[in-house]
């Protein structure tokens, strides 16, 4: 079974039906004994950082994260939370990923949001892809490189557009929004 964390955070409902499209069954919750027992667990999010941290926090789910053996994906918000902090209401967060997250410069147009590529990839999560496809980003915070860094984006800079250390995914993009490519990438993860 695939667990999606649920921790007061939006775009839950479109990974689910992006697991189901590829034939995948999973369960939206927060219940840690749920969260323990899944096969994979997946930690997506729209939504702003501190709030989702107290939810966590509340719950135990912080430390339920870290102590997770199992594959496990962060998705845009999710991979923001893995980081050590982020400057979106001076945040501390679970720190998995030795980085920081930062407010784009507002020289372009805040958030990034639309298609855009990657470069620099690297890992098993991207077998099969292809750099020439676009992604689909929504976000205003991005996680500066780092040597868990998979695949980079520029948008005003570059950026971590995937991280990886251990059992631990995320990515900036979605996926689940990706068409094609997403798909393909979601179902690399689920294959690990």
């Amino acid at each position: 079974m695939i667990a999606i964390i649920k921790y007061n955070a939006g775009n839950i409902l479109s990974v689910q039906n992006a697991l189901n499209r590829l034939g995948y069954d999973s369960m939206i919750t927060d219940c840690i004994a749920d969260i323990q027992a899944a096969d994979k667990v997946i930690f997506p999010g729209v939504g702003e950082a501190s709030s989702a941290m107290k939810y966590l926090k509340e719950r135990k789910l912080d430390e339920v994260i870290l102590a997770i053996k199992q594959p496990f994906l962060g998705i845009c918000l999710g991979l923001q939370l893995m980081c050590k902090s982020t400057e979106e209401g001076s945040t501390k967060c679970l720190g998995i990923f030795d980085t920081e997250v930062k407010l784009f410069p507002p020289v372009e147009k805040v958030p990034n949001m639309g298609w855009n590529n990657f470069e620099n990839v690297n890992g098993e999560l991207f077998e099969g892809v292809s750099t020439m496809d676009d992604l689909y980003y929504v976000h205003s915070y991005y996680a500066e490189l780092c040597k868990d860094t998979i695949a980079t984006c520029k948008y005003v800079k570059p950026f971590s557009a995937a991280l990886q250390k251990d059992n631990f995914y995320a990515t900036q993009f979605h996926p689940e929004k990706s068409a094609g490519i997403g798909a393909l990438i979601l179902n690399n993860f689920l294959k690990l």
